[in-house]
Order: structure tokens, then sequence, then C-alpha cells
């Protein structure tokens, strides 16, 4: 038996003895025979046109996914949701900026985060290999493990953090649904989405983004013809700055979030895709709806600081949170309306999880030889499984979640573009420098000490920089004042792991030639 042929050609995986297995295994192990449960696990996912293949390689003859509108409707649909929405809260709700200053940091900061994501999605066309499996050409066959093991709790977090946001509108619609009913509908849709693969994933992706964005230009107007704007001004001295740099840190890990499963989405396009097309799909795919929604929950959140009494923005952000906010906009003019608006805004977060659960699986494959003998869509369902018990105790504390969240995914993703793109331009010196074909010979990739130890260098970079509740870095301290300076975590780790793994590198390469 060589490969099992199914009439979804391009979605379909070797299961038969003449494959190779990812993890370097020899040809034919036991768990590809036909009589396995791995087999008769694939074999009921092809009946079911369930996406079989994992992290091995799309051939260029299966590549028939030649639609730049995938691309970019892909993060269209993913960010044009009510998470992004909940990030703008933040500048004032956690940092206290005016309505000026937080909108040029959601602006800039944005700008800097979604590079990374644009830049590696070319790379899926030009080697159909999934973003994990490219790390492998940076991190070497063991180190990408560690990598992989960061990018599964990021996959969990944010479908966790993001669960908590549906469930609260969900709350603010009707009170009789608790917050765990709500985390659980948007999981169980999540998963079905996702159970299917690629093809689904994107098709998807491809419409959902229409509802939002018309229920945004509704919430839009709403609250403009409300006339409770508030144009708070720009602070200004050390305090603004550490509140300006701590925000920032949280728009770009939200904005940089998906630049360690950027390639996943474009593994079946055509090796002849110009990257230029992808490049700019994706920018517009992510900035368009990165800003307008962010931007959106800077100013709503404004009203909060309405002085005439009983302030209705401010009692429904302290009900519901970011359900309640947009509830406040919404109830009164449209009542009935206004309540499904918000079940569409909930609904919305499947759109943002859909991303998070289908990589997750195929990271869970990079960790080692058994997980990859578990299908990827059994992973979908396990991870799902894991992200609603996080979420559920979870759900009444959510913005203290969510900010520390952030920052955590803000700082790993740093390090770990900081390493990849000394690797690619320095050493790799662009595409041509890959050999794609090695993706699977752990003997022909990085021996990997130069990352880790680069990675540990980013970790003490971003201790150094880092400004939370808990701890605050000596760095950090003179950013802004004290006691909680500003956080400059992100940029410290990217300077320390590019800069020590450019000189690491030399040696590695010089004594292993690899």
């Amino acid at each position: 038996m060589g490969y099992q042929e199914y009439d979804h050609d391009m979605e379909k995986a070797p299961i038969g003895p003449a494959s190779v297995a990812d993890d370097g295994a020899v040809p034919g192990e036991s768990f590809e025979y036909g009589d396995t449960t791995y087999a008769k696990l694939q074999r009921l996912a092809g009946k079911f046109n369930i996406e079989q293949r994992g992290i091995e390689r799309v051939p260029e003859n299966e590549r028939h996914d030649d639609s730049l509108l995938n691309v970019g409707t892909m993060w269209l649909s993913a960010n044009m949701v009510v998470s992004s929405f909940a990030i703008g809260l933040l500048g004032k709700s956690i940092f206290f900026l005016g309505f000026v200053d937080a909108i040029l940091v959601v602006l800039f900061f944005n700008l800097i985060g979604i590079l990374p994501v644009c830049y590696f999605s070319t790379f899926g066309p030009r080697f159909g290999l999934r973003q994990m499996v490219l790390s492998r050409f940076w991190f070497g066959w063991h180190g990408v493990k560690l990598i992989a093991f960061f990018n599964v709790l990021a996959c969990i977090g944010w479908s966790s953090v993001n669960s908590i946001v549906g469930a609260q509108l969900i709350h603010a619609v009707n009170h009789d649904v608790p917050g765990f009913a709500g985390i659980i509908i948007i999981a169980i849709c999540t998963f079905l989405v996702t159970l299917f693969g690629y093809k689904v994933v994107h098709a998807y992706e491809f419409w959902s983004w229409i509802p939002t964005f018309i229920i945004f230009m509704i919430i839009l107007g709403v609250f403009a013809h409300s006339g409770d704007f508030q144009n708070i001004p720009m602070g200004v001295g050390t305090s603004e700055l550490g509140s300006v740099l701590s925000f920032g840190s949280v728009v770009y890990g939200f904005a940089t979030g998906w630049t360690s499963y950027a390639a996943d989405y474009t593994v079946y396009q055509p090796v002849r895709q110009g990257r230029t097309k992808v490049f700019f799909s994706t920018w517009l795919g992510l900035i368009i709806p990165l800003l307008f929604t962010e931007m959106l929950g800077v100013a709503i959140m404004s009203a909060t600081s309405i002085n005439d009494g009983s302030n209705r923005y401010q009692d429904g952000y302290n009900a519901s949170g970011t359900g309640g906010l947009l509830a406040a906009v919404l109830f009164p003019p449209l009542g009935t309306f206004g309540k499904f608006c918000l079940v569409v805004l909930a609904l919305s977060i499947i759109a943002n999880n859909c991303p998070n659960i289908y990589s997750v699986a195929l990271t869970m494959q990079v960790l080692g030889r058994w997980t990859q003998r578990v299908p990827r869509f059994i992973w979908t369902g396990v991870a799902t499984g894991v992200y609603i018990a996080i979420a559920i105790p979870g759900y009444s504390h959510f913005e203290a979640v969510l900010e520390n969240f952030m920052n955590f995914i803000g700082y790993w993703l740093a390090i770990y573009e900081g390493i990849a793109f000394s690797e690619h331009f320095i050493y790799k010196r662009g595409m041509n420098g890959y050999v794609p074909e090695h993706y699977d010979q752990p003997s022909k990739l990085p021996p990997g000490f130069a990352a880790i130890l680069a990675f540990c260098f980013g970790i003490a970079g971003m201790v150094t920089g880092m400004s939370q509740v808990w701890y605050v870095g000596p760095i950090a301290l003179h950013a802004g004042e004290a006691p909680y300076g500003g956080d400059v975590g992100f940029e410290l780790g990217f300077a320390f792991s590019f800069t020590t793994y450019s000189v690491l590198r030399y040696f590695e390469k010089k004594h292993f030639g690899r």
C-alpha cells in the first residue's frame, strides 16, 4: 500500500507504509498499517471529508487554493471580532490613557505587530510547510519543541480569552444564561468548523466578517448619534510614557499573535503565487479590522468618563465587561434588535478561535513521535476540551487575564521573531537558503543550541523590561513612573534574542557545519 487516495485530493494524507513519518521514523512503522487505530481513524475522517493531512509537506501538485481573497479574508474575519474591540477598552480601563494617545498607540503598534505575520505567510506557498515545521529550520529538530510548547499555550490561551469575551456578550443579552454556557456554545461551534480542516476554515472565514462588520457599523452609528463621545486629552510626563509603552505591548501582542501559525493558512497556495501579493493580502486582512475595531473600542470606552450622575456606560462595563458596555450603547435606542446585534458579535468569536484551534492540533504533532500518531482532528477535540476547562473559572476575572495573557504572547513571539529573522536574513540569506526536503531530516537541520541559548537571552531581556503587577524589571522601572514604569519587554526580548543568536549561530555553524 502506497498512498491512500481520497476524492478530496487537496486534503489527502499518506497513511500507508510507503509514506515517510515526519518525525524521522523509518517508513512502514506499525501505526501506519491499515488495521491500526490510526489508519481506521483516518479512513473514518475520509468518509466525512475531514482533512487528514497533518504536518506533512503539501506536494506542489495538490496546492489548488490560488485565491488571494482566501488569504485576506482569513485574517479579516479572524480580527473583525469583539475580541479586537475589547483590546481598545484596555487603553483607558487599565492604562488610563486619553483618546488621542490611545488611538496613536493602536495605530503604530499594530503596524509593527502585523509585519511578521505578513512575512511568514509568504513561506506557505514557497515551501508547503506549516509554521511550526518551518521553525525547524531556525530552531532545529529538538529546539522547535520548546517553541511548539509555547505555541500550544498561546493557542489554548487565546481561545480561552476569546470565549470569555463572547460569553460576556451572551450574558449581557440574557442574564439567565450563565458564563459557562456561553463559553460552551462558542467552543462547540468553533470545533465543528475546525474539525473539517483547511478548506472549511477558509470557507467560513471568507464570509463571516460581513455580518460582524455590519453590526460594528451599527454600533458606530448609534454611538456617534448619541453625542456621548469624550475626546479625553493626551497626558504628559513619565507616567504617560509608561502607560503608552505598556498599552503598546498589549496591542502588539494581539497583532503579532498570529505569527506562530501564519504559514498554516497559505500552504495550499501554489508555488507560483506572488510573494508580494500574499504579503499585502495578509496585511490588508489584518490592518483593516484591527484598526477599525480597536479604535472603536477606544472611542466608546471614552464615554465612561461622563460625569452626570449615573453613567450607563460605566455601569454596563462594571456589570458585564465588554458585553455590558456594548449593551449600554445598543439597548436604549435599539431594544430587542440591539440584543440581536450582541448575539451576532458573541458568535464572531468563532472566527477568531478557528485559527487557534486548527493550528494547535498541527502544533501538537510537532512535539513528538507519539503526538504525530494521533490524527489532527483528535487533537482539535482535545484542545477544545482543555480551553473550556480554563475559560470557565477565568470568566469572573477576565480583564486581568486578558492583559497578562496579551503581554505573555508579545514577549515570547518577539523572541521567536528575533531568532527567526536572524537565521533567515543573515544565515539563510533569503528563501533560496532553504532546502524544504530537509524538514523531516534531523541530521540536516540546525542543531538548535544557538537558538535555545538565544531564547534564554531573550527571556533575560524580557525580564529586565517587563512591567507587571507582580514584577517590574529594572529597565521597565526607568521607562515610566514608579512603581510600574513602562513595559518594554517585547522590544528587549527581540533585541537580545536577535543579537545573541546572530553571534552564537556563527560558532554553531562553524562547529557543526549545518
